[in-house]
């Protein structure tokens, strides 16, 4: 038989419908996991085991309608939960409590979802790993000399761990997708203005979204339908979606024209022959399903990088900081932080017309496609200490922009990617590889990933990490 965690989340889901478990015995069942598996994983920064379980004893007696009801879902620690501790990563804000929701998680309450934890990230999300000051560093659960990912690196630790079905993650260069492909899961980053960040979270340049994070498709599917909503006052709207995105799982794609492209856009980054392996791999298996793939030219130059350098100096400023505890920052924050603030904002806005100029040269080219592959990071997950193991926070940030070389030009155009766990190197790490769609094609990303899924018999087929 298999155990709770075994079971997808619509499958949880199904067996509270039908009474086999109940929301109260699978929320226990998670929390047991955390305190014996995480301090291992460092996938939570907050456990909220008391409201999860008053959570959980509510939902026994009303149960909402919904493919997710009853299922333990966590939210990062960027994402404002009312009544519960948020740091932003950061011990700049260490004891600050939020007062009010996110919409985002206003949605997954009404979902009936069961919020049993803030899960890790980096300070202010501004890095591709997860190493605080606040809790131990989220480690992908399939090395643990390996680091998640980040800036959702607590959410994918959390999933890939069986600490949590599915998770809430938020991606403004690749932060659910980095994370997925390192702890092998699928990830989707949704396109600009799906899911809005009200009341507080401002949208100002549409590079950040929330996402789903899952072990498969229709899981996340199913909880991108929940996260999926707008709000009066959102600079954003995505194009209106045909069904709903779980409806999409189930729906056979039919013969899609794919681009493909390895080179990065990173100057110096360069791609590691696993990540290769992995990339030319999905491309057979696509081609086999009866898709089209072609090879094209990279739609970005290198020349999009310091305009895109620009904006992530100046993002890194969103977020206030009393002068009393800006010692606190980590050295790679206040690096970046100490150029956002030298930034002239004719500089910004230069930076920010010259990304939308290179985006409409992008869009005339990816638009003739169904669907963009390219790997989602350029090496094998890299150990926990890795990016600051250099003598100061600029080569840290060289580290980083090189790693993560792809993700970050589909937050500049704000199209939908998926990363896809696919490939397993000889030494049993993850790597996973991306797909891109048009503005508003969520549906065909998912349709498409399902059918590889199945072609695969499941992306984890018999694997399981150590801590499973």
């Amino acid at each position: 038989m298999p155990e709770l965690h075994d079971l997808s989340a619509l499958e949880q889901a199904r067996a509270i419908r039908d009474q086999e478990i109940s929301p109260v015995e699978l929320t226990q069942h998670y929390l047991d996991r955390i305190e014996r598996i995480d301090p291992d994983v460092g996938a939570f920064v907050t456990v909220t085991a008391e409201s999860a379980l008053r959570q959980a004893r509510r939902l026994e007696r009303e149960l909402p309608d919904g493919p997710l009801a009853g299922v333990p879902i966590p939210v990062k620690d960027l994402n404002l939960v009312r009544d519960v501790p948020i740091m932003f990563g950061s011990a700049t804000y260490r004891g600050f409590v939020s007062p009010v929701d996110d919409t985002v998680v206003e949605r997954l309450r009404a979902a009936g979802t069961v919020m049993h934890g803030k899960t890790a990230t980096p300070e202010f999300g501004l890095s591709c790993y997860t190493e605080t000051i606040l809790s131990p560093p989220s480690r992908s659960p399939w090395d643990l000399g390996t680091s998640a990912g980040g800036s959702s690196g607590g959410a994918a630790a959390a999933v890939a761990a069986g600490l949590a079905p599915a998770a809430q993650g938020s991606d403004g260069a690749g932060s659910i997708r980095i994370p997925a492909s390192v702890c092998g899961l699928y990830g989707i980053k949704p396109t600009r203005g799906r899911i809005s960040f009200a009341p507080i979270i401002p949208d100002l340049m549409g590079m950040s979204t929330n996402g789903p994070i899952a072990r498969t498709v229709a899981d996340a599917a199913a909880l991108l339908d929940v996260m999926t909503h707008n709000r009066p006052g959102d600079l954003y709207l995505a194009p209106a979606h045909d069904g709903t995105f779980l409806q999409h799982a189930h729906r056979e794609p039919g013969r899609l024209r794919v681009a493909r492209y390895a080179d990065p856009t990173v100057p110096g980054a360069e791609v590691h022959p696993e990540v290769l392996a992995a990339y030319d791999d999905a491309a057979a298996t696509l081609e086999a399903l009866g898709h089209e793939v072609v090879e094209i030219e990279r739609p970005f130059g290198p020349d999009v990088v310091p305009h895109f350098i620009t904006m992530w100096h100046v993002l890194a400023c969103v977020h206030p900081v009393a002068d009393d505890r800006r010692e606190l920052l980590r050295p790679i924050t206040a690096w970046l932080r100490e150029r956002g603030l030298a930034t002239p904002a004719p500089d910004f806005v230069q930076a920010q017309a010259e990304l939308q100029l290179a985006t409409r040269q992008a869009l005339a080219v990816t638009d003739a496609y169904d669907a963009v592959l390219t790997p989602t990071v350029t090496q094998p997950p890299r150990p926990v200490g890795w990016f600051e193991d250099v003598p100061d926070p600029e080569e840290t940030f060289e580290r980083m922009k090189r790693f993560a070389a792809f993700p970050a030009v589909y937050n500049v155009t704000g199209q939908p990617a998926v990363n896809l766990p696919l490939h397993w190197s000889p030494a049993g790490q993850p790597i996973g590889v991306m797909l891109a769609g048009r503005i508003g094609g969520e549906g065909t990303l998912i349709s498409l990933s399902a059918q590889v899924e199945a072609a695969r018999g499941g992306f984890w087929g018999e694997r399981r990490p150590s801590v499973w």
